[in-house]
């Protein structure tokens, strides 16, 4: 049975020292390329292995989720060649990595409208999926032809077609099992990188109470230190959803050993 987690608008989640659900925008792949003189393909390829250190650090410091935006519906308006690219090495990093992240019980899951994929892409990303379905040390999420107004639409459609008789009378209840990421908390940290500030178009439902930390750092610069920094900001957050601070009762949590934070009273 899919397991049911807390939505920030109708409960107060639980929140802990370290974020549960980490989403993030893997921006300043181009940016980091022409820097040193190199062709913005460079860059993306360098931040497939961001993408796979990352793995590893939300692992070692017990960050369950990890959605990672790919590659969005309005990316289609790049050049041919830079979308042909990336779309190849979505290929190439599935049939290299699946296997690793099955070794490490690493479940994979890709969301967004794969329809507009080629059917070798999207066998990949079924194979994938399936080979990892009952892995449970982290969840790594992709987002691949995603848009956030793509998945309320998609979640209203498909609640409209399976109850036509409740049109009109819906509520939030009914349409997040439709939702792609039904099966994850919602974020508790949003990171973007690459200096720009703002969601374009990501996780629009999911994010309603997150914490959003923005970074110049190029996601291929982001190293474990640049996440630690991002973690004790986010620790550092009074995170009331619609409370006032008075009514927030003091809970000192401890942050895992891994992060090397210093120890502080948790304000949510």
């Amino acid at each position: 049975m899919p397991r049911k987690f807390t939505s920030s608008t109708q409960a107060i989640p639980e929140v802990g020292a370290v974020p549960r659900h980490l989403a993030i925008i893997m921006d300043g792949n181009g940016r980091w390329a022409k820097k040193r003189f190199m062709p913005r393909v460079a860059g993306h390829k360098r931040g497939v292995e961001t993408v796979r250190s990352m793995v590893k650090a939300c692992i070692a410091r017990g960050i369950e989720y990890l959605t990672l935006f790919a590659f969005s519906s309005e990316n289609w308006r790049r050049p041919v060649e830079e979308v042909s690219f990336l779309l190849n090495l979505f290929v190439s990093a599935l049939q290299s990595e699946i296997g690793k992240l099955h070794a490490n019980s690493v479940r994979l899951k890709v969301v967004g409208d794969l329809s507009a994929f080629e059917p070798r892409l999207v066998a990949l990303i079924r194979e994938g999926e399936a080979l990892t379905a009952n892995n449970s040390r982290l969840t790594l999420t992709i987002a691949a032809n995603y848009g956030g107004r793509w998945d309320i639409l998609q979640a209203m459609n498909q609640l409209a077609l399976a109850h036509p008789e409740k049109v009109g009378a819906f509520g939030e209840a009914d349409l997040a099992p439709h939702l792609a990421m039904a099966y994850a908390p919602e974020p508790d940290l949003f990171i973007r990188t690459g200096g720009e500030q703002r969601i374009s178009n990501f996780l629009l439902w999911q994010l309603a109470y997150s914490e959003l930390y923005f970074t110049d750092t190029l996601w291929p610069d982001f190293d474990d230190a640049a996440l630690d920094a991002a973690v004790l900001s986010y620790r550092r957050r009074e995170r009331r959803f619609g409370r006032t601070s008075e009514q927030l009762t003091e809970n000192a949590v401890s942050p895992a050993p891994t992060l090397g934070l210093p120890a502080t009273g948790h304000d949510a």
